[in-house]
């Protein structure tokens, strides 16, 4: 079956929901689609608990004269045209503009004991909790880089979590010279205020790492570097997050330029956010990692371009530079400590799918060698989180991308076979 969108966005979250209003704000008929069951994205994933926050009601219940397609994946792409797979089969979609909004994952850093039952992303584990993973009565310790760490320890305790701290591995002086920063950014400053109410009475220690986790079978206790030294602290749950990193996944099949932010690529766009393919915008982390307010804002500017107002477009400019001087400031002060580039050892596991250790790749400078020698990246994330660690650590970039984008039942690509443009696609002819 095939379908056809004036506008088609990808990626249901802050900053998808923002391009899918704008666009639609001009008559052009939008497509939304988005992997999950429900519209919001990781930020705001729907809790079976909790009721969403009111900002994401509103974004939601404004897309009335949008089609929202849940639960599509895109699994491979042909000039203005998608192939996605959905719980029903395979469906094919062409667009006028694209708009990507593919958001980010979060980068995690291997050190011994990190593949233990019990540790877990620090917003992966706030996923599962939003979805009914049993965490009440648990110790649990969360540990990594920036504010999200506060969200993510705001979300365990409302669901009934014992918070034995929160270990953020930035230096004291650099969190209180960015807490100082918040004067001039009312909003967050009150954001901010109010996460730490949420968290009155949890130890916030700055300048620790976590240097291991122990158990048998099942996590136990973890070893911390702090300011006062080595010391270990038993729990029975782990959540870690050193930032995020741009999904730029589906970009880069479409043949998007990229640019880099340190170890890791992002989209390269223009002032109105058109990527260097014809009638292909993005927006939100994909530009740079820049928060909630950017998303919003570069969303709707994406919106607006894609739907052919450029005017509509410009006029929110100023409010994404503003956002993004932002972004600047976290990246800033929240810099990793090279501490955490030494932690894995020889015999770390890296690559979790395919049990591949950090020894077994010495001597590769190349993702696809590396890959074909271990088989390290080939397992069912594709090298989503160990290809961006080993990118971190600086031992190779992540390798390119082919088709299919995720794991894709044979029917999909039976269909795929039979595009001769998605075919050629596949097999990277």
């Amino acid at each position: 079956m095939t379908e056809r969108y004036d506008v088609l966005i990808v990626g249901a979250g802050p900053a998808g929901l923002a391009a899918a209003q704008a666009a639609a704000s001009h008559g052009a008929r939008v497509g939304l689609l988005d992997a999950q069951a429900r519209p919001g994205g990781q930020v705001w994933r729907h809790d079976v608990r909790r009721a969403a926050p009111r900002a994401a009601r509103k974004a939601i219940a404004a897309l009335h004269q949008v089609e929202i397609l849940t639960q599509h994946h895109v699994v491979a792409c042909e000039d203005h045209a998608l192939l996605v797979e959905t719980p029903q089969g395979a469906e094919r979609l062409t667009y006028g503009a694209l708009v990507l909004a593919t958001g980010a994952r979060e980068l995690l850093l291997p050190f011994p004991g990190w593949t233990l039952p019990g540790v877990a992303g620090a917003g992966g584990l706030q996923a599962l909790l939003k979805q009914g993973w049993p965490i009440a009565g648990k110790r649990v310790v969360v540990a990594g880089s920036g504010p999200l760490l506060l969200a993510a320890a705001a979300t365990l305790r409302a669901h009934g979590a014992r918070l034995l701290g929160i270990y953020e591995q930035a230096p004291a002086a650099t969190v209180n010279a960015f807490a100082r920063q918040l004067l001039h950014w009312p909003a967050r400053a009150a954001q901010a205020i109010s996460l730490r109410a949420r968290l009155a009475g949890v130890p916030y220690r700055c300048g620790s790492i976590v240097r291991s986790a122990h158990g048998e079978g099942q996590l136990g206790a973890i070893e911390i570097e702090g300011a006062r030294g080595v010391h270990r602290l038993e729990c029975d749950q782990l959540a870690v997050g050193y930032g995020l990193v741009p999904n730029v996944e589906l970009a880069g099949l479409l043949g998007c330029a990229m640019e880099h932010d340190g170890a890791h690529p992002q989209v390269q766009v223009d002032s109105l956010l058109r990527t260097s393919v014809a009638d292909v915008h993005a927006a939100g982390e994909l530009c740079g990692i820049g928060g909630l307010a950017a998303a919003r804002i570069e969303g709707a500017i994406a919106g607006h371009a894609a739907a052919g107002d450029d005017e509509a477009a410009t006029a929110l400019l100023p409010q994404r530079a503003q956002a993004r001087r932002f972004a600047d400031l976290l990246r800033r002060h929240f810099a990793l400590d090279p501490r955490l580039h030494a932690l894995a050892t020889p015999q770390t596991l890296v690559c979790r799918c395919e049990d591949v250790t950090l020894a077994a790749l010495d001597g590769f400078t190349d993702a696809r060698a590396a890959k074909l020698a271990t088989r390290c990246g080939m397992g069912a994330c594709q090298g989503r989180i160990c290809g961006s660690a080993l990118a971190e650590l600086g031992c190779f970039p992540r390798g390119g991308v082919r088709p299919p984008l995720f794991p894709a039942r044979l029917a999909t690509l039976a269909l795929a076979e039979s595009e001769p443009s998605f075919s050629d696609e596949y097999r990277g002819n």
